[in-house]
């Protein structure tokens, strides 16, 4: 059986692992580990490192006064319970699959707070002219930098305007529909992929056309770039753990973890906002979980509620309180078991979350 995971206790128990890196996107695709478990500890990898890690990131729990209220819930297979979840800290609502967390979060609660921000794994975008200067809003920026260095219009820098390859019409590729067959896609052979035709390819910034930008990592154009407006936007994604993706990246070839990570760093940081995100972790790796958790901590501190439907231990030992769903899913679910603070949830026998977290806390 092959499972690609992330789960150190799975990586732990698995009898061969193949570790591929070192990094991400255009820094990664190399396999750094290949073999029995025991040897990944001295690879050197990123797993490695997270296997090996013994510290986490230091946190404590933060206090709170009021609660937003959910009462005789029965969407689904809702048990007429009711709960609390407190205002500018993080909950951690958790429960077997199926249990009704989500019947609980999003058929209860988001109905009752419409004004709250729900930030998932689903796609961003189908189409590839979407990519992740044109998600951002940067690319507006970036085109009106190359305008005001060489004097057009900053439409003519736009893949979907003038500036645009006539052949493929800026897509990069020349699409062939075929009778009973799928479509077959070439690279265009007039803009080689760069989408521009060749004019706006002479006009740069800095030593550098719009093509060549597109195909930096948002890393390298933060250092690139001089506009404070940009290197906002920019860092933005460096703060979520984006800076190896590239800034003409169509929005449709991304994971489900990167869209969501895009989601949180285009969204207001205003306070008392509500946040749900469902399974965030899911995908992740080690190393991204920290990071995440980061992101978590710092919309915490902004007095935002956030409230994440959750399995990993990882994330749910950091939370401030917890409403546990079961006993069981489906029919045998609906019930609350626990609601409060999570040193409390590991002495309550009815709990399965309880009874993993202990170990942990």
């Amino acid at each position: 059986m092959f499972v690609v995971e992330h789960d150190a206790d799975v990586i732990r128990s698995a009898e061969w692992i193949v570790d591929i890196g070192p990094g991400a996107g255009k820094y990664g695709g190399n396999i750094v580990y290949n073999g029995e478990p025991e040897g990944i500890t001295s690879s050197g990898s990123i797993t490695a490192e997270f296997l090996n890690k013994k510290t986490k990131p230091a946190f404590s729990r933060k206090p709170f006064e009021s609660f937003y209220v959910i009462e005789n819930a029965t969407a689904k297979n809702l048990r007429n319970i009711s709960v609390k979840i407190p205002k500018g800290v993080l909950t951690c609502v958790t429960g077997v699959a199926g249990s009704g967390k989500s019947s609980l979060i999003h058929g209860c609660f988001a109905r009752q707070h419409p004004e709250a921000i729900v930030i998932d794994q689903s796609p961003i975008g189908k189409s590839s002219r979407a990519n992740t200067a044109t998600f951002i809003g940067v690319f507006d920026l970036i085109r009106k930098e190359f305008a005001s260095a060489t004097g057009p219009d900053p439409s003519l820098f736009s893949f979907n305007s003038k500036g645009a390859c006539p052949k493929c019409n800026g897509q990069g590729v020349l699409t062939f529909e075929l009778h009973f067959l799928d479509s077959v896609k070439t690279v265009c052979d007039e803009c080689e992929r760069k989408r521009y035709h060749a004019e706006v390819l002479d006009l740069k910034l800095f030593g550098r056309n719009i093509a060549e930008i597109l195909d930096m990592t948002v890393n390298q154009s933060y250092e690139f770039f001089k506009s404070s407006r940009i290197k906002k936007h920019l860092h933005l994604l460096q703060e979520v753990g984006l800076g190896y993706l590239k800034l003409g990246q169509s929005l449709s070839t991304m994971s489900g973890g990167e869209s969501q990570r895009l989601k949180i760093a285009t969204e207001p940081t205003n306070e008392s906002n509500i946040y749900i995100m469902d399974e965030p972790t899911t995908g992740l790796h080690l190393s991204d979980i920290d990071n995440f958790y980061r992101i978590v901590k710092s919309l915490v501190a902004n007095e935002n509620a956030v409230v994440i439907i959750e399995h990993n231990l990882d994330i749910i030992k950091y939370a401030d309180w917890i409403i546990d769903l079961g006993p069981e899913g489906g029919k045998k679910g609906g019930e609350l078991i626990f609601q409060g603070l999570p040193e409390d949830i590991v002495n309550n026998p009815r709990s399965l979350t309880g009874k993993y977290l202990k170990n942990m806390i």
